[in-house]
């Protein structure tokens, strides 16, 4: 435990790969999804998984680090780095098809790790600051409502079916990904409107998030277009996508089935660790700050990313998450995989798992 924190600096193996993809040419503009694809998934089947937890004393240390911060907002101006060499890049006179689409899978994958998955974490936290910064993240993949949807929409309805983002126990990755963004982006209008209503401000306001943030996307879009052209535009357009269907695959796969009970009427049950899929894998756990351990971020949304624990009776995934995201976009193939781990959990009583 006591070099753990280590651990975060693989964040940075994305970043490095990816620069050889969007500065060489051939194959090697496929550098960063084969690493996330091909040898991550070989790396843990190697690893053994990371399931220890800090003790009281320890987890108190360690939440007071700065250390764990500033690897987060190192990330953001990275971020905007790496979209500026990206677009640079595809500037490069003879470029095949394949190449380039090499460089937007690229781009795409830092979308989602960077530019959505670190937005994340830091929009759980209360700093003005850090939320700017989630929000600048989110702006690199056209996906800000996402800050309003997830802490006030996500983290009150997870596990019911009036969430978009819980999966349906039988509903394939496509039918998700079409409602789960719809009904996202609905979600996070009304929430808005609702805030605003609350506090007798018009929904026309400038104090409407949604209105600055569709400003911003649509700055942004301009600002690329004006530089760079129609067609580089609509490579980035494709990498913001790209990051948007895969992190929305990895909501898929989080709460996959999963749902609370109703009591007191019409009223759910509290959130519990039984209503989130985990994975105690080490590379992705990293990779991903912790996200992996879905079950105690959904328990106490403020708990950072470097104290996250695991639970012993938490529903566990089969495999890490780059095999799951993988495994997912087959559905005949996920409903055999995952059916039949979720009838051996409950078959054996391993867990309290709690599935329609």
């Amino acid at each position: 435990m006591k070099f753990k924190w280590l651990k975060y600096f693989f964040i940075f193996t994305g970043p490095i790969i990816g620069m050889f993809g969007l500065t060489l040419h051939g194959w090697w503009t496929w550098a960063l999804p084969i690493y996330a694809y091909v040898a991550i998934p070989l790396m843990e089947l190697i690893i053994p998984q990371d399931v220890a937890n800090y003790s009281p004393e320890e987890e108190e240390k360690v939440k007071k680090s700065r250390f764990y911060d500033y690897i987060l907002y190192s990330l953001v101006p990275l971020q905007y780095f790496l979209l500026i060499y990206f677009l640079f890049s595809l500037q490069q006179d003879g470029l095949q098809w394949y190449e380039i689409l090499g460089r937007v899978t690229t781009f795409g994958l830092s979308c989602v790790t960077i530019g959505i998955n670190v937005a994340h974490e830091l929009g759980h936290r209360v700093k003005a600051s850090e939320q700017n910064m989630a929000k600048a993240l989110l702006l690199t993949s056209q996906y800000m409502h996402f800050i309003i949807e997830h802490n006030r929409g996500h983290h009150k309805r997870v596990a019911t079916d009036e969430d978009p983002a819980s999966a349906r126990y039988g509903e394939t990755l496509y039918a998700f990904w079409v409602r789960s963004i719809r009904f996202s982006y609905l979600s996070a209008l009304k929430l808005e409107a609702d805030r605003l209503k609350k506090n007798n401000i018009s929904v026309w306001s400038l104090q409407n998030e949604m209105l600055q943030f569709a400003v911003l996307q649509v700055t942004l879009i301009v600002a690329i277009v004006a530089v760079f052209g129609p067609i580089i535009l609509l490579c980035y357009l494709g990498s913001a996508f790209l990051g948007i269907i895969l992190f929305e695959t990895v909501n898929y796969l989080e709460h996959y089935g999963l749902r609370r009970k109703k009591i007191d009427g019409d009223k759910f049950e509290r959130v519990l660790p039984a209503h989130s899929w985990n994975s105690y894998h080490f590379v992705s756990s990293a990779l991903l700050f912790e996200v992996t351990r879905h079950s105690d971020h959904h328990y106490l949304a403020s708990r950072k990313y470097q104290i996250l624990r695991s639970f012993d009776d938490a529903p566990k995934l089969p495999s890490g998450y780059s095999v799951m995201i993988l495994l997912s976009f087959i559905p005949p193939l996920w409903f055999y995989v995952m059916h039949r781990h979720i009838e051996k959990l409950k078959n054996e009583k391993l867990i309290n798992i709690a599935v329609v």
